[in-house]
């Protein structure tokens, strides 16, 4: 498990929860990575094609564009597909399937316990 102790894992974290945001904000970079933060979709799209991160944490039902459409459009339009853990409040389990389907590391349902996150995390980025 040998990690470039120089390289902290860049995480970008699509959620328009301020305070979800903040704690897993706040959980992840105690682990060492490297947090960026974007309020909704439309903003995550942009952020994932400039910044390029190792990761991203994407919220289900957010503002201006849902999880799913960033999802769709990241699996569209990248060569190499980023690393993906969706996060909702949706308890459906057709939506878990749809994102199966759009390729996701990684479903987690709200509320979650904050280790959950950071051993999905681990593990991708491993």
């Amino acid at each position: 498990m040998s990690q470039d102790a120089g390289e902290a894992k860049r995480i970008l974290l699509v959620d328009d929860d301020a305070e979800i945001v903040e704690a897993m904000r706040y959980a992840l970079e105690a682990q060492g990575h490297s947090i960026l933060i974007a309020r909704d979709g439309n903003q995550g799209l942009a952020m994932a094609e400039r910044e390029d991160p190792d990761l991203v944490i994407l919220d289900m039902m957010m503002p201006k564009r849902s999880g799913f459409l960033v999802l769709e459009k990241l699996r569209r339009t990248r060569e190499t597909p980023l690393r993906v853990i969706m996060i909702t409040a949706n308890e459906g389990s057709r939506h878990k399937a749809y994102a199966e389907m759009l390729g996701v590391d990684d479903y987690i349902r709200k509320p979650f316990n904050m280790e959950r996150l950071v051993d999905s995390v681990a593990k991708l980025l491993d």
